[in-house]
C-alpha cells in the first residue's frame, strides 16, 4: 500500500501555571516556565523561552526544539537509507546549530539550520555513496520539508569501527 497521502497527527500538551501568584501583570512577573507532554507514557521536557527572553537556560527553548526535530530527523532517515542501501553505520552525531533573526517588533524567524552530522561506516569502499545518502535524507526529511528557511548539511563520513 502506498503511503502517499495518508494523513498521521501528533499530539502534545503543553501545562503551564503561575507559582508567584501574579500571573502576567508585567511582562518581568512571570516565569516561562512550562512542561510539555506526549502520548504512550513519554517523559515530559521540561521547557521554557531562549535565557534572551527571561526563560530558565537550563530548560529546553522552542527553538532548541526546532533544531533537534530537523536534525533527529535527518538522522533517522539517513540511518534507514543507510540500512535499505547495505551500508553499515556505526556511529552517527550532529552539531547542528540554527540562526534566527529578531524583528523590530520583538517577533523574529528562523533563517537557516546548518546539521553537522559525524558519520561512521565500516565499508571504506562505500564512503562516497554514504555520503551522498545525505542529500537524498535532507530531501525526505519531513520536517525540513516543512520549515520556510534553508536547512544546510555538513557531513562528514568516515570509515571504521567508532568516531574519531
Amino acid at each position: 500500500m502506498s503511503a502517499e497521502g495518508r494523513t498521521h497527527r501528533y499530539s502534545t500538551t503543553l501545562t503551564w501555571s503561575d507559582a508567584s501568584g501574579t500571573g502576567t501583570t508585567n511582562y518581568r512577573s512571570y516565569s516561562r516556565d512550562h512542561v510539555l507532554a506526549g502520548p504512550h507514557g513519554k517523559p515530559d521536557i521540561p521547557a521554557s523561552a531562549d535565557v534572551a527572553f527571561r526563560g530558565d537556560p537550563g530548560r529546553w527553548n522552542p527553538e532548541d526544539l526546532l533544531v533537534a526535530s530537523l536534525s533527529a530527523c535527518h538522522q533517522l532517515w539517513y540511518l534507514a537509507l543507510c540500512a535499505q542501501a547495505g551500508i553499515v553505520v556505526t556511529a552517527y552525531s550532529d552539531e547542528a546549530d540554527g540562526a534566527m533573526v529578531q524583528d523590530a517588533d520583538g517577533g523574529g524567524k528562523f533563517t537557516e539550520v546548518t546539521l553537522r552530522p559525524r558519520v561512521t561506516i565500516t565499508d571504506a569502499a562505500r564512503l562516497a555513496e554514504a555520503t551522498e545518502l545525505h542529500h537524498k535524507a535532507a530531501h525526505l526529511c519531513f520536517i525540513a520539508r516543512s520549515v520556510n528557511f534553508p536547512v544546510n548539511h555538513e557531513p562528514q563520513v568516515t570509515a571504521g569501527t567508532a568516531l574519531a
